[in-house]
């Protein structure tokens, strides 16, 4: 992009059709809008100047590929939650003066305002907020970017009594230009870009929730309060996300897992499961639904220490780029262990062991390995985000002329094992070198064309997202959309020639001479702990019967049919199904709601007629109906809803 067009100069700007339009600096893209048409001019919310989002009353600096963006742009999301969260600054500092301001970006779904103010906030201070939000809405304060000098920015601030934007200035490079944003008589510090005026915001936003935050990032700094919002670009878009959020939070995992009796923390072990009977059963599940499909796909599973000495994290690299994330420990000889944050290093050991030829390749070694990363926790979210968690790891060795193949076996295996747990909506993420790596670029060349090109060949799309590879190589990440339409990210996929390297990983090749294989980081669920909340939140706890940690419970409607209850339960054992009896002196409609309520799927009633005639009374969870059949059928009926898929 050219830089210091001299007024009069000519500017041409490319649109998307291909046509040239020449205009005299300095022109906007206001301008331009204009110029294309009133209809574009109304709608218009920004330009794009080669690629990058431009304040549409700014002047564009030279030559460039030009569009006009509007409501209907994906990214015109991420423009009106920035402005959202001005415009939430601006109407807290009036409501509440001497309230000051810190940072308020856009966020997936929304944006926040980090405010710092003596008096705390209450969730009833939203609805007058949100009335004055809609005031300055409706007062279409035109937005204006400004380049301030530093000196006199900090003074400024200062003055105003905001010392944390004073700071922030402070702290900036002495190179970065002061970008000032102004509506009204309001200011803030931005780089931009935004909206021409607040009218544009439009009034689909609501506030959402408060939270603490340490002024950036650092418990050592004060507690600032968070305010949440959400932004849509119309009415419609914003019921349908607060919709979901409802369903959201009747689906949370966490309420889900005491309903059904299946997990719980606590503060003695932050970021660490206590599972329950009931949850592990869900958990083993999970383990031997993976272990068969591995053992089909041809992998031998092994298992590696959970404490290794200090120098194997040094060779892998993770000292170096992970550090901060893992937990260690001294002897008293002196020497310094790390809990393993990842299962690589110990995997490379075993295939270390004894000399490995061409031939054996690929070699596929699987490990339910158990994992510790320091996780702040504020962070912490339930099974969603812990500090220890199970990963169904796999590292598969093969030769630079296998790897192609061998990723485009993993995304298969990948996808149908999501198939079978009810997610067909995945997107794949491709992640390249991040600015904190080991290896030498020519390596990352090699692998980065070679997962690329697996999805190519195999017509699978994919999205990119730049600079998020792991450190010792790209990667792959499936992203699922669950029942209520939120995202997810699971599996993982990663090529590596570097920790191969650095561990002295090698294999005899048809000429006799030793070469460096390929190392593909492969996981499927990804953390085992997180996929279990994942799936209760999709299925509501309402699991296919497979799955379901109590598959049938046995209800009697007298004491009489006791006996019978425990026969019908032997039945059901016998056949492998996970059945409870329920023999309390209590109603049968409340068993059935009680039951319900935890989420089992079947209920058998049993009561002295059932008795007589060899008979079960089935209740299906979220059925009133229910269905007398005989005994061997229910236990028949039972099993072949028992099987899990691919069995």
């Amino acid at each position: 992009m050219a830089n210091g067009v001299e007024a009069g100069a000519n500017v041409k700007l490319t649109l998307p059709d291909g046509s040239v339009r020449d205009y005299t600096a300095p022109v906007t893209g206001a301008a331009v809008a204009a110029d294309i048409g009133p209809g574009l001019a109304k709608a218009a919310l920004a330009a794009r100047i080669d690629g990058e989002m431009w304040d549409l009353n700014r002047e564009i600096p030279g030559d460039c590929n030009f569009s006009i963006v509007t409501a209907r742009d994906e990214d015109a999301l991420e423009l009106l939650r920035h402005d959202a969260a001005h415009v939430l600054a601006q109407a807290v500092q009036e409501l509440f003066p001497g309230t000051q301001v810190t940072i308020g970006p856009a966020i997936e779904n929304g944006f926040y305002y980090d405010f710092a103010r003596d008096e705390p906030f209450s969730t009833d201070d939203f609805e007058a907020i949100e009335k004055r939000m809609a005031e300055i809405v409706d007062q279409d304060l035109p937005i204006e970017r400004q380049v301030w000098d530093r000196a006199e920015a900090i003074a400024h601030f200062k003055s105003i009594g905001e010392i944390y934007k004073a700071e922030i200035i402070h702290d900036l490079p002495e190179s970065e230009e002061i970008i000032i944003y102004r509506q009204g008589g309001w200011k803030d510090l931005c780089l931009g870009p935004h909206l021409p005026s607040t009218g544009k915001l439009g009034k689909a936003f609501k506030m959402l929730k408060l939270a603490g935050a340490y002024w950036r990032g650092d418990s050592r700094n004060e507690m600032l309060q968070r305010m949440y919002g959400t932004a849509w670009a119309d009415e419609k878009q914003l019921k349908s996300y607060l919709t979901m959020l409802e369903e959201a939070e009747k689906r949370d995992h966490r309420r889900i897992g005491r309903e059904m009796d299946l997990f719980h923390f606590q503060e003695e072990a932050p970021g660490a499961v206590f599972w329950h009977p009931k949850g592990w059963v869900l958990f083993r599940m999970l383990v031997d639904y993976m272990r068969r499909r591995q053992d089909e796909a041809g992998y031998v599973e092994i298992s590696t220490p959970t404490l290794m000495d200090r120098a194997m994290w040094e060779t892998s690299g993770h000292w170096e780029t992970f550090r901060e994330h893992m937990y260690t420990t001294e002897t008293e000889d002196g020497r310094v262990y790390a809990v393993k944050p990842m299962n690589c290093p110990g995997g490379t050991q075993v295939y270390k062991q004894g000399s490995r030829s061409y031939r054996d390749l690929p070699i596929r070694m699987a490990e339910f390995g158990k994992v510790n990363r320091y996780e702040p926790s504020g962070a912490l979210h339930g099974l969603m985000r812990v500090r220890e968690f199970t990963q169904d790891d796999a590292h598969i060795f093969c030769t630079p002329e296998q790897m192609q193949d061998e990723c485009q076996t993993v995304v298969r295996l990948i996808l149908d094992i999501y198939r079978d747990f009810g997610f067909d909506d995945v997107r794949i993420m491709f992640s390249d070198r991040p600015e904190k790596r080991i290896g030498e670029d020519a390596v990352w060349d090699k692998l980065e064309a070679a997962l690329k090109g697996a999805l190519e060949s195999m017509g699978e799309s994919y999205s990119y997202n730049p600079g998020e590879g792991a450190f010792y190589g790209p990667k792959l990440e499936f992203v699922l959309r669950d029942a209520i339409g939120r995202d997810w990210q699971c599996g993982t996929l990663q090529v590596d020639m570097n920790l191969t390297d650095r561990f002295d990983v090698t294999y005899v090749g048809e000429d006799g001479e030793r070469h460096r294989p390929v190392m593909l980081h492969r996981a499927l669920f990804g953390s085992l702990e997180r996929f279990a909340g994942i799936l209760i939140e999709h299925y509501a706890g309402r699991f296919p019967v497979w799955l379901a940690p109590v598959q049938a419970v046995v209800a009697t409607i007298t004491n009489d049919a006791d006996a019978y209850a425990d026969e019908v339960a032997d039945a059901l054992k016998s056949a492998g199904i996970r059945v409870e009896t329920d023999l309390r002196n209590e109603k049968i409609n409340y068993k059935i709601r009680e039951h319900s309520h935890a989420h089992v799927p079947l209920i058998a009633v049993v009561g002295a007629r059932e008795a007589e005639e060899k008979t079960v009374a089935l209740r299906r969870l979220g059925g009133k109906a229910q269905e007398i059949v005989a005994l061997d059928e229910a236990v028949a009926r039972l099993v072949g809803e028992a099987v899990a898929p691919g069995a």
